[in-house]
This record gives C-alpha cells, sequence and structure tokens, in this order.
C-alpha cells in the first residue's frame, strides 16, 4: 500500500477548501424568489424652461412717462407689455383676447420703437402711460388695485404675454396702426372716418359680438344752452333738432345738418364727450337727451368683440385676422435688431 506524504494531503485538503467555501455561501441565496434589483437611476442636468427663460430677443427698455408722478420710469419691453395688457383689457376675458390684446400692445410699441410718433414726450420717454399711448400700470399698481385677485390675474395676462412673445402684426413687412377699442356698434370703422388717411387694413368688419358688451348702450343729457354752447350751434324755433345728411361705412354718423350747419359725427362726438359716434337724440323740454350705441373711436379691434369671438372657440390668430385685414403676424427680433443698431 503506497503512503501519502503528509504535506501532499494538506495541500489536497486546502484545495477542497478553496472550492467548497463558496458554493457553501452562495447556495442559501439561490433559493427563494428575488424580491429587488439593484436599480439605475442617473441623474441628467435638464433645463426646465420658464417666462424669465424663454428667449428675450434683443434687449430693449421702453421709457414710460409716469404722468401721475410726473417722473420717467424706464421698463423691459415685455413687462412694458403685461402693464399694457393688465390695464387696457379686464383679466376676466378669454385668454384668446387677451393674446390678441398683447399682439397688438406689442406691435403698438415696436412701431413707436421704430419711428416715434410726432406727440412731444419728456426726455427719454417714449411713450405717456396713458390712452395718448397705451395705458400702462406697474406690477406694485396692479397689486393695489386687484389686491386678493392680483396671484391668479397676473399670473394669466403673463401667460397670454408670454404665449405670443416676439409676435406683433405687420402688413407689407412692416409694423401696423394696432389701434383698439373697447365697444362697437355691431360693426367697426374705416379708418378715414376717423382719422385723415385711409389704411388698407382698417376696414369695416361686422362685429356681432359686441352687442352683448354692458358698455354697449350710453346715454347723456345736455341742455338746450349748453348743446348750442359746445357744438356752436343754434337750434331752430321748431321741434326739428337736425337731420343725419351722411353715415359712414360702420354705420355711425358721419355729418349732420343742424338748422343750416353741417357738423361732422366725429366733431359731436369730441365736443360731447359722447361715447360714441352711432348716436340718436331728442328734445324733451329744455333738454337734448342723446343716446349712443358702441363705445370708442371704432377703429381696428373691438375688445368685447375679440372676447366674444374667443368664447366662441375663435384663436387669437383668428381674431386679428378678422379686425385687421390682410396682416400677418411675423418676428419682432429683427426689426427690434435694427432699433439696437442705431443706439
Amino acid at each position: 500500500m503506497t503512503k501519502f506524504k503528509p504535506f501532499i494531503v494538506l495541500a489536497a485538503l486546502l484545495f477542497a477548501v478553496t472550492l467548497i467555501v463558496p458554493a457553501l455561501l452562495v447556495i442559501p441565496f439561490t433559493e427563494g424568489k428575488v424580491s429587488g434589483k439593484l436599480g439605475e437611476e442617473l441623474k441628467t442636468e435638464t433645463k426646465k424652461e420658464t417666462a424669465a427663460e424663454i428667449p428675450q430677443g434683443p434687449a430693449i427698455e421702453v421709457g414710460v412717462y409716469r404722468l401721475a408722478q410726473k417722473k420717467l420710469e424706464t421698463v423691459p419691453l415685455e413687462e412694458y407689455i403685461v402693464g399694457v395688457v393688465a390695464s387696457e383689457m379686464p383679466a376676466e376675458f378669454e385668454e384668446e383676447a387677451l393674446k390678441a390684446q398683447a399682439l397688438a400692445a406689442r406691435t403698438f410699441i415696436v412701431k413707436q420703437l421704430m419711428n416715434k410718433d410726432s406727440v412731444e414726450l419728456p426726455e427719454g420717454a417714449l411713450v405717456y402711460d396713458t390712452v395718448t399711448h397705451q395705458v400702462y400700470k406697474s406690477d406694485e399698481e396692479l397689486r393695489q388695485q386687484w389686491k386678493q385677485d392680483y396671484k391668479w390675474k397676473i399670473e394669466k395676462v403673463r401667460e397670454a404675454v408670454t404665449e405670443t412673445q416676439g409676435q406683433i402684426l405687420t402688413f407689407d413687412g412692416s409694423p401696423i396702426t394696432a389701434s383698439f377699442f373697447s365697444t362697437s356698434n355691431g360693426f367697426t370703422e374705416n379708418s378715414e372716418a376717423i382719422w385723415p388717411n385711409s389704411v388698407p387694413y382698417l376696414k369695416s368688419v361686422e362685429s356681432k359680438w359686441d352687442l352683448h358688451s354692458p358698455k354697449f348702450n350710453g346715454r347723456e343729457v345736455f341742455t338746450v344752452q349748453d348743446f348750442e354752447r359746445k357744438l356752436g350751434v343754434q337750434l331752430p324755433n321748431d321741434s326739428t333738432i337736425g337731420t343725419v345728411t351722411e353715415r359712414t361705412a360702420g354705420q355711425r354718423v358721419a355729418k349732420v345738418d343742424i338748422n343750416g350747419k353741417v357738423v361732422s359725427g366725429k366733431d359731436i362726438r369730441e365736443k360731447l364727450g359722447l361715447k360714441s359716434t352711432d348716436f340718436t337724440w331728442e328734445r324733451k323740454g329744455d333738454n337734448i337727451i342723446i343716446n349712443t350705441q358702441g363705445y370708442g373711436h371704432g377703429v381696428g379691434m373691438s375688445q368685447y368683440g375679440a372676447n366674444g369671438m374667443a368664447v366662441e372657440g375663435k384663436s387669437y390668430k383668428e381674431i386679428v385676422a378678422h379686425y385687421y385685414k390682410g396682416v400677418e403676424i411675423a418676428a419682432s427680433d429683427q426689426l427690434l435688431t435694427k432699433v439696437t443698431a442705431k443706439k
């Protein structure tokens, strides 16, 4: 019988142990169900787009002269648009109507940036904060005005401005005169009925939605003496108090013959402070009672009409296309770059 040397036996035992022990460690974990695995979820850098991070285009600031405070305020362009939309249109209006208003407001200021109008302004100012240009209120003023409604109203207005950011209305490649007003008499007006020039995109269109506006009907009462003094006329002794001899394309009063003197509907509205040039009047004793339909000059976009269209599901693009004939929605970046290049 062959004898094994002790060191050979010891080596064999060690080799066996190295094979058996790892197997014994693994066996308990190979039985039963897997209850979980090592997952992998690597964090990646993602950038969430916010209103403040949306590309702003050329850095443009608007010099706004605050008439009440008698001071100049410099405001970033898009913040200016927010202040105008919030001031010129009720925040309760539909989102698409607010977008249309934002488009009109931005178009107005871009046009003003490119070519100031003839209104005399204080040094450094581009616009007044009144209806001379566009009504503008600061964020702090809106907080005070809206109080507990500030949060939802400012968010709604900002969203409308953000979603139309950089967009303006153009005709033949240039910013349009994006005029607007509150309420029509059922039709908007041709520009030449109010202003000296005929503008191809400011033509009379039907605006049936305005009939439901709370500002549709108006009434003013004047004494006969005040009526005659303000208009520079003298009423005849009989029951007649004038005859409408001409109407505009928007079915408003163009001319009235008052005891042989012809007065334009525009002059009558301005001198008597009427809400519209669509008026009728009657004499009762020593008073003249004037009833009006609509509110504003009637040229361009009707705000209540825009809201009525939005209620019916029309988009802001459809709204501006209805009120401004033949215009295009274009990016303002290229035009604003020209403005910054001049500085």
